[in-house]
């Protein structure tokens, strides 16, 4: 009778546990991974992070999420904010033309001068009236009203954002829209309006019909714009027009694509970052087919040029979808690559501080990787 009532007891005990476990993995979702009390001790007494690569603890640097930019491109990004601020618009459309058909980094240059004409557009005005075909000048135009109209939004869910705001927001969106469109009539060779009107269209709540003829458009002219993928990403997602299904889907395809030396792969840790940050959802994702695609991720990652600007932040967010996986191994050979840097998410959002979290997650990689 006793054993009866034992086995009774373990059989009800037991998916308690599993459930109340399973719970407390879904909260890890945006946060550092802890690990457990074992785990935990091993790391204040007993790891030493020479033995496994890495730098030492004091070596840690929170300022920044890798090394320092090249001084030179510093320089230059520098000296075009400076002449635009001066009224001069011809360094901005220079600085833009010499990206050429590298549209990634034209992107990268025109979300620049979005930046600096947040501040003073009388530059851009002279620019759009002198050179009225000029894509770049009509993107950043385009775009700097879509800034403008999510300034006054915000970065809430809907339902948080006051009515007021909200309808002032979509009153904007329109304007930013027709522009856009006026310039890919201008510069039809030019996807940056058309990453303006993807930006523009989840906002603008478009069928999945009108939003996929924008998409196609915009495939037709750089078929593995970063950018691009991030806004249609966001279209794709629960909270806008789609489902986790949907984005998981576009994601997927989108890394199968992408060529070598692309930072494509990071959309797929994009999307994982949007369930985590949502409610820590990893449910049946958190399987084999997750974890294949985690290496996928990282093998496509070394195909970037050492010093690529989004490199480090990957990484990143590589090593901690690694160690959330459970694949410690791996996530190790991030943390060898990162170095000392742990300026970057999630660690400088954790409550104990970039250092303190990132170094305790590099001893939980290391603590799982002896196993």
């Amino acid at each position: 009778m006793i054993a009866t009532y034992l086995l009774i007891i373990a059989l009800v005990a037991f998916p308690c546990l599993v459930i109340l476990r399973s719970r407390r993995r879904a909260k890890q979702g945006g946060k550092a991974v802890r690990g457990g009390p074992f785990a935990s001790r091993w790391i204040r007494t007993r790891f030493d992070p020479a033995a496994f690569g890495l730098v030492p603890t004091a070596a840690l640097d929170p300022r920044r999420a890798g090394p320092e930019p090249d001084p030179a491109h510093r320089a230059e990004a520098q000296k075009t904010a400076d002449a635009a601020w001066e009224g001069d618009w011809r360094v901005a459309a220079a600085y833009c033309e010499a990206a050429g058909s590298d549209w990634d980094e034209r992107w990268s240059r025109i979300e620049l001068l979005i930046h600096v004409a947040g501040s003073d557009d009388r530059w851009l005005t002279d620019w759009r009236s002198a050179q009225p075909e000029n894509g770049d000048a009509g993107t950043v135009f385009a775009m700097l009203l879509v800034r403008r109209a999510w300034e006054i939004r915000g970065a809430e869910y809907a339902h948080k954002v006051p009515d007021a705001n909200m309808r002032q927001f979509r009153s904007m969106l329109p304007s930013a829209m027709a522009a856009a469109q006026q310039v890919a009539d201008r510069a039809p060779h030019d996807p940056g309006p058309w990453v303006v009107m993807l930006t523009a269209a989840r906002a603008m709540g478009y069928s999945h019909s009108q939003f996929s003829d924008l998409w196609r458009n915009l495939q037709l002219r750089a078929p593995h714009h970063m950018a691009a993928h991030t806004q249609a990403l966001q279209y794709w997602c629960a909270k806008w027009s789609g489902s986790d299904t949907s984005m998981f889907d576009f994601a997927v395809r989108a890394v199968a694509g992408a060529p070598a030396g692309s930072p494509l792969p990071g959309l797929y840790l994009q999307a994982l970052d949007e369930v985590a940050r949502r409610d820590g959802f990893r449910g049946s994702r958190a399987d084999l087919s997750v974890k294949a695609r985690l290496r996928d991720v990282a093998q496509r990652l070394d195909t970037l040029a050492p010093d690529h600007d989004d490199l480090p932040r990957l990484r990143h967010r590589l090593a901690h979808h690694l160690l959330v996986a459970g694949m410690y191994r791996e996530a190790l050979v991030q943390f060898q690559h990162i170095g000392p840097y742990c300026g970057a998410s999630p660690w400088n959002q954790d409550a104990a501080g970039a250092v303190a979290a990132f170094d305790h997650a590099r001893g939980r990689a290391a603590y799982g990787s002896r196993r």
